[in-house]
């Protein structure tokens, strides 16, 4: 049987001018006269991943979530989860631990992820992915594998679904654990409410006010609400840069909002880094084509093209391994926007330019899909494109040169297969892609929202994206440090606060 929690409601009624609007009495109990032990904002991986771990404990717990169903970020995403030292890898024969994960980690942020949190999570990763297998999550058999669309970890040790993305796998795996609970009463999900603010009260949070203006009330709340990478402004406000996204449109930093009204501090500010490159959007929308991007990672299509600014300038060497290296230097070109140039022959010889898309389907995108173009001549293409046409034109024919005398002066290219010489000439354009925002609540070791001051808000935690990615990716991309974090801190708090409320 399902049990539902009652709450405390403001309501509004017709009255005197002058008057306040009635209000009923505020009990916050369920039918049983128990407060839930915690209310979760946000039913996402990290907000399902405590409800259903505090569940397993006993706890009682309110689960509110926005959108019509659950899943947050999971129907949006590619899924890749990764640990160091767990079955898949042992089966494989990979050693590794949780130490030689923060070591890659270590190396691939510079340092810049926060060590307390990251080890945290780290500890608790492998029992995570033993969770969700156990659940009926299936790994694709070839992985675990090192994923080469950021910088690479030294061992394989990253998993996801055979189909990508792989995200709604694991939602699959997760549903019916939540099902069972909500069945039996220990988790009453609520979808399509918005929480718009906390409850503080003498300086701790209490509970939540949903938009109807109801009140929840319980010992702790848990913020997992995800990033803001669907909310241009307070990305413009809080990141600092151009906003196109691969986010879940109910990424609108809710959680980080509220937290900040009632003086949360923040961490990871200065930590943006984009994904490198992928198409415009169409029609306006914020979110990017992700099943149509080019393919930008040299050591997958060692490249024929040149990639040029605004100005038609060449920015870094085209065959440069290192993705991470290419997102850190795009942060310094105008707008972190880019075109691929190349011709006919490229377009023949080097494939796929884009994933998805034939030669012959990329053709017949020109002039229809926002930023492919094709043009006969140089100054065609760069006016169709919004390129300088004369800076264009040189740095083609510099970089012809360099083809010829088997030689990039410039960047150091060292594949130079053919000059850019057969029309006709194309070109497609690339914007910075946000997979995450960096910029979070800032947390204790225990998960629990600080003060600007350092302070803690007593009965406030938070979990997942809200916390900002930096939290344990620091200033980079970690491969699977993003939804498997957000589940081990989702179970270590919901474990924590099951624990504290018997």
């Amino acid at each position: 049987m399902e049990t539902h929690f009652a709450a405390e409601r403001e309501t509004r009624v017709a009255s005197a001018p002058g008057t306040r609007p009635a209000r009923s009495p505020a009990t916050g109990v369920d039918a049983e006269g128990a407060r839930p032990a915690m209310i979760i904002v946000g039913a996402g991986p990290g907000g399902l991943a405590c409800a259903i771990t505090a569940a397993d404990a006993g706890a009682r717990v309110l689960l509110l979530e926005k959108a019509p169903d659950v899943g947050g970020a999971l129907p949006y995403s590619g899924g890749h989860l990764s640990a160091g030292g767990f079955s898949a890898q042992r089966e494989r024969g990979i050693d590794d631990d949780p130490e030689r994960h923060f070591e890659d980690i270590r190396r691939i942020s510079r340092g810049t992820a926060r060590e307390d949190l990251t080890r945290l999570s780290l500890r608790e990763q492998p029992a995570v992915l033993e969770w969700l297998i156990a659940s009926g999550f299936v790994p694709d058999p070839q992985t675990p594998r090192i994923v080469h669309g950021h910088e690479p970890y030294r061992t394989p040790r990253t998993v996801h679904a055979t189909a990508l993305p792989g995200g709604p796998a694991i939602l699959a795996a997760l549903r019916p654990l939540l099902d069972a609970h909500r069945a039996a009463g220990r988790i009453d999900l609520r979808c399509g409410v918005r929480v718009t603010e906390l409850l503080v009260e003498d300086g701790a949070a209490t509970g939540v006010i949903t938009e109807d203006g109801t009140r929840w009330r319980a010992p702790a709340v848990v913020l997992a609400t995800g990033g803001f990478g669907y909310e241009p402004e307070l990305f413009a406000e809080l990141e600092g840069a151009p906003l196109t996204t691969s986010a879940a449109p109910t990424s609108t930093g809710d959680g980080l909002l509220m937290g900040r009204r009632a003086g949360a501090g923040l961490q990871g500010s200065g930590m943006y880094i984009p994904t490198f490159g992928g198409l415009p959007p169409n029609d306006g929308d914020l979110r990017v084509d992700w099943s149509h991007r080019p393919q930008l990672v040299a050591v997958e299509r060692p490249p024929w093209e040149i990639y040029v600014d605004r100005r038609g300038r060449r920015w870094i060497a085209e065959d440069e391994p290192s993705i991470d290296r290419k997102e850190r230097v795009l942060t310094t070109v105008e707008q972190m926007t880019f075109w691929m140039v190349f011709d006919a022959r490229a377009l023949r010889e080097s494939q796929p330019m884009v994933h998805g898309w034939s030669p012959a389907e990329l053709v017949a995108q020109c002039g229809q899909r926002r930023g492919v173009h094709q043009a006969s001549d140089l100054a065609g293409l760069a006016k169709q494109a919004g390129i300088d046409a004369a800076g264009l034109i040189d740095e083609v024919t510099r970089y012809n040169l360099f083809v010829a005398a088997g030689r990039d002066p410039d960047f150091a290219r060292a594949h130079l297969p053919a000059p850019i010489a057969e029309p006709p000439y194309y070109a497609i354009e690339n914007h910075p892609v946000t997979l995450i925002t960096f910029v979070g609540l800032d947390v204790d070791a225990r998960l629990r929202v600080r003060r600007g001051d350092g302070q803690v808000i007593p009965g406030l935690y938070a979990v997942g994206e809200v916390i900002g990615s930096a939290a344990v990716n620091g200033n980079a991309f970690c491969s699977g440090m993003c939804l498997t974090p957000a589940m081990a801190f989702g179970r270590l708090v919901g474990r924590r606060l099951a624990m504290a409320g018997r």
